[in-house]
Formats: C-alpha cells, sequence, structure tokens
C-alpha cells in the first residue's frame, strides 16, 4: 500500500528508484577505479572501503605516507575524471574514429 504524503520523503533520497539509481552508481564507480592503474586503483578502492578507514590506516596498508595521500588522491581523482569523461562521450560518437 503507497504511503500517504505526508511519509514521502522530502527530497526523494529513501524512494526505491533513487536507492537503485545509487546503488547503480556506486557499481559504476567501483568497476571504473578497477580500471585505473595500479597505485590509483590500490588508492582509491581503499577510500572506498566499507568500513571507512582513515588517512592513517590507507597510508599503512599502501606503504605510504600519510601527507602523500592527499595530492595522490587529487591525481587520481583526475584521471578517473579524464577516463569516466572519455567513456561518456565515447558512445556518443557512434563508433566512429576520432
Amino acid at each position: 500500500h503507497p504511503c500517504p504524503p505526508d511519509e514521502l520523503p522530502a527530497d526523494g533520497a529513501a524512494r526505491p528508484e533513487r536507492i537503485a539509481e545509487r546503488a547503480d552508481e556506486r557499481r559504476a564507480l567501483r568497476a571504473a577505479v578497477g580500471r585505473l592503474p595500479g597505485n590509483c586503483r590500490r588508492l582509491l578502492g581503499a577510500m572506498l572501503a566499507a568500513h571507512d578507514p582513515t588517512y592513517r590506516e590507507i597510508a599503512g596498508e599502501l606503504g605510504i605516507s600519510q601527507g602523500s595521500l592527499g595530492p595522490t588522491r587529487s591525481r587520481c581523482l583526475g584521471c578517473l575524471r579524464r577516463m569516466l569523461a572519455a567513456e561518456v562521450v565515447a558512445p556518443d560518437a557512434g563508433g566512429m574514429e576520432r
């Protein structure tokens, strides 16, 4: 039975469609991270860990200094951003070479 209007979430965050979209987004993000070069894959994979590790824990796991995590993370996110942008643009090209 449907929820009465006053019980519906105001922002739609808990609606089943949004929950499914978020799950799809998380799967796509994890898949993209898995395609990154080794160091970035390890770093971003560790940052996405379910137990929400601290920078200290991640640095220890990866064997790098805690101070280098921020700059490395920034470079890796840039790489991920470029990779995802290329994947979004490529299907629109209709399979044609650029």
